[in-house]
């Protein structure tokens, strides 16, 4: 029988999926590596050893929580089902003519992805909505039907509709959808009105078509997972995480798999909230790296920033446009592809590059020994004798130094004309750079003070390298988390069930319509509140309404806070004054001349989860034990090898304290620290890193 504290997470990730197993108060944390051709296999493997380490059977999980990457990547390496895409006639190619913008002026060559929908499958059919959904054309049933044939014979598996104006009204929408619903009943189907209901036809148009596209095999990927679980005696509930920080139904993430594109991420990001609010920080930056990626996400008051767009397959790497736009609510963060697996190369100008490309888990590092060859960030640690090669990943995967070595004299020091230990270092120096330039951007950008904030580091590659990037950003404390090698399963385990629900209905703040607004919140609640309870059927709720605000006349909206009351005739200027504040802390100014305008409204509902107890203060200065081993680490400040102390993280009790160069070694990931800095434990057990 079902413990209710015996609570299961897993995340898959680009090299290695992260089980964590919560056992009301005892954590139980491994790492296998991905599979990425059968990924459900490392999922089962994950559960499997994880359950035989606490030794208890699958009978005892009372939950059950997911994070993949596979809708990512399916997205990225286009490899989704057939899908084609239903427009209003005179609009079949705005998919493709997108902002009608370079967004690299002066690149001849610039290009943005292909759409996802070639356009011998972008198919018109007649009928037309002004912007309030007025209808001012009819739909002619006969051009759906018409298209029908089409379908059949292209083998199409997924359709994407996306009608001009639906935003407004999903009447059209929804007819076409039960046309050809009828007549092909195994066709999967997605409504931009359902999907993304918002205004802006081009992004409304790609978050829906990229949902269709992802659709079938999500689906059928999430079926065939959780029928494998319960083969194995997992009867538990089913939850997944979603971009946006909250879990929802296996059901739910079916019809919109699209929501799940950033889970992991937003899995460490709800780590990095909880155990900034148990520390008692209000300015935190996250900093989670791992075999593929590093994350950055800035933590304010205990929770994330949010955000409502997300850019899929940038061709470009940081620049914004270059993308497949996606309308979606998603934990505001920077993405870079800088992890474990990153490869190093010089290119015909003698420039040293790390990333994006990435070994994965399949061959994975040269020093992983299955047929790799290029070098990796993996391998400079290896190399500068950062990581234990028999215990990495907890034993896993034994490494191999020698590979490791080869690697990076090959590809790194024979053409810069280095040994072994500058090639470390340089592919070592430029992935913390990368890492700290994107944090230092990301940071401007929101109008923060990086160097201000401490840094909380998880992930399995974020503890070896945090103390190098803190002291480029001149962050000057760090923690680091028990189980930081698989920080954004834990994460899923403190998130709560949540679903938002957007709508757009234009109004102007000073004809402001209450009831109207109330109306349309109504049904909103009741949309998001149906998702909700069949996962959390009893416990209060907790309701966020937000709206897109703008000065009439501008090309772009803020997201502002609204009262969760029953709105009256004075919420239009409450309104204008929560957009005026906003609108001031991010531009420094506001135009008071102007009327302000709301395109969009959106509500999001969530189960209540009990805030963290804070840390419990505890008496520092306990002598830590005699360290297990030593071995010569390479220090990047000094540019010095040293022979350096290692400790056991399981053999270090709250109020431990002690000076580095040191390296505390655990399971899932290692933590560096370097001269200058001191370690203390705290109650929690978290590794509290600060300068001296």
């Amino acid at each position: 029988m079902a413990r209710p504290d015996n609570r299961l997470a897993v995340d898959i990730g680009g090299t290695f999926t992260d089980v964590a197993l919560d056992m009301g108060g005892r954590e139980v944390t491994t790492k296998v590596l991905t599979t990425p051709h059968a990924p459900e296999q490392g999922v089962l493997d994950g559960v499997a050893k994880v359950l035989d380490e606490a030794g208890i059977g699958a009978g005892d999980i009372a939950l059950f929580i997911h994070g993949t990457t596979l809708a990512t990547n399916a997205l990225i390496e286009r490899k989704g089902v057939k899908t084609a895409l239903i427009v209003t006639e005179g609009q079949r190619d705005s998919l493709e003519m997108a902002y009608e913008n370079r967004f690299a002026q002066y690149d001849i060559l610039a290009d943005r992805p292909k759409p996802l929908v070639p356009r011998h499958l972008r198919l018109p059919v007649r009928e037309r909505l002004d912007w309030r959904g007025n209808v001012l054309l009819e739909l002619d049933e006969k051009s759906v039907e018409a298209v029908i044939p089409e379908l059949q014979r292209e083998g199409v598996e997924s359709l994407a509709i996306g009608l001009i104006h639906a935003y407004a009204n999903p009447a059209h929408e929804r007819r076409v959808a039960e046309i050809i619903g009828t007549a092909m009943p195994h066709l999967y189907i997605s409504t931009s009105s359902s999907v993304a209901p918002e205004i802006r036809e081009y992004e409304r148009q790609s978050t829906t078509v990229a949902n269709a596209y992802v659709r079938p095999m999500m689906a059928r990927y999430l079926q065939a997972l959780d029928d494998a679980l319960r083969e194995r005696g997992l009867n538990c509930p089913f939850y997944l995480m979603t971009s946006g920080g909250g879990l929802t139904t296996v059901e739910a993430a079916m019809q919109y798999p699209i929501r799940l594109v950033e889970s992991g991420p937003a899995g460490g990001a709800i780590l990095a909230s909880r155990i900034a609010r148990e520390c008692g920080l209000n300015e935190v930056v996250s900093f989670d790296m791992g075999g593929t990626t590093a994350k950055i996400c800035l933590i304010d008051d205990g929770a994330p920033q949010l955000s409502r767009f997300f850019e899929v397959d940038r061709t470009y790497r940081f620049m914004k446009g270059s993308g497949l736009p996606i309308k979606i609510p998603v934990i505001e963060m920077v993405e870079i592809g800088t992890g474990g697996g990153s490869i190093a190369a010089v290119d015909g100008v003698k420039r040293l590059t790390v990333g994006p490309e990435s070994a994965g888990a399949d061959p994975g590092p040269a020093c992983y020994d299955r047929g790799g060859a290029a070098p990796t960030v993996t391998d400079a640690d290896v190399v500068m004798g950062r990581i234990d090669p028999g215990a990495f990943a907890g034993g896993s995967v034994i490494l191999n130094t020698q590979k490791a070595e080869a690697a990076v004299v090959s590809g790194v020091g024979e053409p810069l004309g280095l040994d072994a230990t500058g090639g470390a270092f340089g592919i070592a120096e430029m992935a913390n750079e990368a890492m700290a330039n994107a944090s230092r951007v990301h940071a401007i950008e929101w109008g923060k003070n990086i160097a201000a904030r401490t840094m909380i580091a998880f992930g399995g590659a974020a503890p070896l390298h945090a103390a190098r990037i803190a002291q480029k950003l001149e962050i000057d404390r760090i923690i680091v988390p028990s189980g930081a090698g698989v920080g954004s399963a834990l994460g899923f385990l403190s998130a709560p069930v949540a679903f938002e629900v957007v709508r757009s209905q234009y109004t102007r703040l000073h004809e402001f319509e209450a009831h109207a607004i109330n109306t349309l919140f109504d049904d909103m609640r009741g949309e998001a509140e149906a998702i909700v309870r069949a996962a959390a059927p009893s416990g209060g709720l907790i309701e966020q309404r937000t709206a897109a605000m703008r000065y009439i006349g501008q090309g772009h909206e803020i997201t502002v806070a609204v009262p969760p009351d029953t709105l009256g005739s004075k919420h239009g200027g409450v309104l204008r004054d929560a957009f005026t504040n906003t609108y001031a802390q991010l531009y420094g100014r506001t135009i008071d001349h102007l009327d302000v305008e709301v395109l969009v409204w959106s509500l999001t509902l969530s189960s209540k989860v009990a805030d963290p107890e804070p840390v419990a203060p505890v008496t520092a200065g306990a002598a830590p034990p005699e360290p297990h081993s030593r071995r010569r680490v390479f220090d990047p400040a000094t540019g010095e090898w040293a022979q350096t102390p290692v400790y056991a993280r399981d053999t270090l009790c709250p109020g431990t304290s002690f000076d580095g160069p040191a390296v505390i070694s655990e399971d899932q990931t290692t933590t560096i620290v370097p001269a200058g800095m001191r370690v203390e434990v705290n109650a929690l057990g978290y590794l509290d890193l600060r300068n001296i």
